[in-house]
């Protein structure tokens, strides 16, 4: 893959075979960033799990105490007291039944989060087939199926990001902007390994996080001591 002049400048100050300090990986990460729009600083973390396995699947959502410098457009599937609830605590859209077709049909997806009541799960399993390939299935595990969906729109509009498993067990999450400081990037970035911690399998053997590395959207990666965790 070919890169462009000022990925390959990035690169130079960057040693491949290195492994860094969280706080130095993110002043390195933060030079690394030269577009011209406010690049999203992403985590990439291989993991030692065999997602196959039901047992090794790592799934959850954790608060970044400096959020994730994006506003987050929420909607929640309720009904009753829930909808003035969700309402009231600045859910960005709300609604039951009425919204299938608009997301079946028409196509509907302006928005980041679903929330959804436990009791309205049998109305957002029909749309699984459009929510769940874009990752947007509410989940128990992350949060968003819950009653308390004050909560949820609370800790989601703070920045809680969600972390999964892709099909090659790796785990890819977003922990700032360019534009944050060193100091809020790597303190997100200590909230999201300290959240992938408690959520070790105890049936994985061997090393749990295998590799750690740390990227802007358009630039080169930087390698993030693993071991310790």
């Amino acid at each position: 893959m070919k890169h462009g002049k000022k990925y390959v400048e990035a690169a130079k100050a960057i040693e491949r075979a290195k492994l860094y300090e969280p706080a130095e990986a993110m002043e390195l990460v933060k030079k690394a960033a030269t577009a011209k729009f406010d690049e999203t600083i992403e985590v990439h973390v291989r993991t030692g799990c065999d997602g196959r396995h039901a047992d090794q699947q790592v799934r959850g959502a954790v608060v970044l105490p400096h959020g994730t410098g994006r506003s987050v457009k929420v909607l929640v599937f309720a009904k009753g007291a829930k909808l003035d609830e969700a309402q009231a605590a600045g859910a960005d859209y709300v609604g039951g039944e009425e919204l299938i077709p608009k997301i079946q049909n028409d196509g509907w997806l302006d928005f980041d989060v679903v929330v959804a009541t436990p009791d309205m799960m049998g109305v957002v399993g029909r749309l699984g087939k459009v929510l769940g390939p874009k990752g947007l299935m509410p989940n128990p595990k992350a949060g968003t199926v819950t009653m308390d969906v004050t909560k949820a729109i609370n800790d989601i509009k703070a920045g809680k990001v969600e972390y999964r498993l892709d099909k090659a067990n790796i785990i890819h999450v977003p922990v700032g902007k360019a534009s944050f400081t060193s100091e809020q990037l790597t303190e997100n970035f200590n909230a999201l390994l300290a959240a992938l911690e408690k959520a070790k399998p105890s049936s994985v053997k061997g090393q749990y996080l295998k590799s750690i590395s740390v990227a802007p959207t358009m630039g080169p990666g930087v390698k993030v001591i693993a071991n310790r965790y």
